[in-house]
């Protein structure tokens, strides 16, 4: 498996690096969780999520790992500066909006 390392060091991170939340959905377990080292990680209910300084690359890695492992992505958020983890239904954040899924295009 090949994982997808991001800076521990803000400073040696881009000028466009950000902190991001990601909601997967389901429990991911220590193997899987092992694909993100540098993310830190907590689950809420049937969720876990995903949070840490990404630069674009970074993020777009993330992403693909998670699209290669199969998992359910449900968000991605740009978090502000220094922001806590939000907790489910907390809109105080600016959400980036996901291209629909083949599930939900329509059958025109």
């Amino acid at each position: 498996m090949q994982t997808h390392l991001t800076a521990t060091d803000h400073r040696a991170m881009g000028p466009a690096s950000a902190r991001y939340l990601i909601r997967i959905n389901g429990y991911l377990g220590a193997t899987l969780l092992s694909a993100f080292p540098a993310m830190d990680w907590q689950r809420q209910g049937p969720e876990t999520i995903l949070t840490g300084m990404l630069d674009q690359p970074g993020l777009y890695g993330v992403l693909a790992e998670i699209e290669a492992l199969g998992l359910d992505l449900l968000e991605v958020r740009q978090l502000a500066p220094e922001a806590r983890t939000p907790q489910p239904g907390d809109t105080s954040s600016p959400r980036r909006s996901l291209p629909p899924g083949p599930d939900q295009l329509s059958g025109k």
